[in-house]
């Protein structure tokens, strides 16, 4: 079953761009999914154990390094599916 997730990450720090630009990238290297940025949030589109086997992944990262720097962030997934 195909799905799309929109997410919007917010590292709740200053220099935030960086941070978000490198989780994307992270998701876009996939070649198992479509991602697609937005000024609001980034959609990805794909198999829905392959979407949240990526996202299990990449936002455990964003946040392992964010806990590394003794900083915080949140993340808001919106899931749609199926397509």
């Amino acid at each position: 079953m195909d799905i799309g997730v929109e997410i919007s990450l917010y590292p709740l720090t200053e220099g935030f761009a960086p941070l978000i630009h490198d989780f994307i990238g992270r998701l876009a290297a996939r070649a198992d999914l479509k991602v697609v940025g937005g000024s609001l949030g980034t959609q990805v589109f794909g198999e829905y154990e392959r979407v949240f086997e990526a996202l299990r992944a990449e936002l455990r990262a964003t946040l392992e390094a964010r806990q590394a720097e003794s900083g915080k962030a949140a993340f808001v997934l919106k899931v749609l599916g199926p397509l």
